[in-house]
């Protein structure tokens, strides 16, 4: 008897019967093989493989395709939101199905949902509905900086963005160390204060950004900033920009995330105090 787990495996852990029965699987065959445990039914036509991800197969169960957050986080993308249940894109006519220990969070937009999985550019569009402009910024950068979407894919998210939001594809770069630094960038450009980013500084190193010469910002992530060895490293650089004239302002994940305006206002008071702000 062919095998419908390799031929599922091949195809990604995940099959519908149409296609198996087009590759010689047979009705019957199919329903011996999910009784005798190497594939699963996992919906109506739907077939599956234990290589296929529990995400993925809520996302099937729940009667859509895997999307926004939930994909970017299975590419490594920076994102925002807390981790949580999967997202799934339903059609708009579409209804969730029942299924056990179900924790999916649906998204109903236009278009047909694909079988499993959307492509990243789809996932980072389907975010920005759901977690706003500041996610999805944040977002694009990290998938910029991994090289997980090309130039013609960024031009095509930005067709797709509303007129209004193409302005967050033209103010992202490439270079973002992380998405930390995506926010603050950000949130200082609505507040119309142009800063330098990713700064050479001579007996320094390189810096997050710098404003108007004169002042630092860091963002620090706690994976590399928090242990011990890393605090000294800061403190050391931190002394030497202001043996150059620099003033250093540097916030962690916690304080950009969950307590901006605090941040704000120390960033204001500090171009105030230097003088270059009134």
């Amino acid at each position: 008897m062919l095998s419908a787990k390799d031929t599922i495996d091949r195809l990604g852990g995940i099959a519908r019967g149409s296609t198996l029965q087009g590759l010689g699987f047979t009705r019957q065959s199919l329903a011996a093989q999910v009784r005798g445990g190497s594939i699963e039914r996992i919906r109506g036509g739907v077939f599956a493989t234990a290589s296929l991800s529990s995400e993925v197969k809520a996302a099937i169960e729940h009667g859509g395709a895997l999307s926004c957050a939930s994909v970017l986080r299975r590419h490594r993308i920076w994102v925002l939101p807390a981790a949580d249940g999967p997202h799934v894109w339903l059609g708009p006519k579409q209804h969730p199905l029942r299924h056990a220990t179900c924790t999916c969070t649906s998204h109903y937009y236009s278009g047909e949902p694909p079988l499993g999985s959307v492509t990243i550019d789809t996932a980072l569009l389907h975010l920005r509905r759901c977690a706003g402009d500041e996610a999805f910024f944040a977002a694009f950068e990290s998938a910029w900086r991994l090289g997980k979407i090309t130039r013609a894919t960024r031009m095509r998210i930005r067709a797709a963005l509303p007129r209004t939001a193409r302005w967050l594809v033209d103010l992202a770069r490439a270079d973002a160390d992380s998405g930390l630094e995506s926010l603050l960038r950000l949130r200082l450009h609505v507040l119309g204060i142009r800063l330098d980013c990713q700064v050479e500084i001579d007996g320094v190193g390189r810096v997050d950004f710098v404003i108007a010469g004169r002042l630092i910002l860091e963002a620090d992530g706690e994976d590399n900033h928090g242990k011990p060895e890393h605090r000294h490293r800061d403190l050391a650089r931190d002394a030497a920009a202001s043996a150059l004239g620099y003033e250093t302002l540097r916030f962690d994940y916690a304080q950009i995330v969950h307590h901006w305006p605090t941040v704000q206002a120390a960033l204001l008071g500090a171009l105030r105090r230097l003088r270059l702000i009134r």
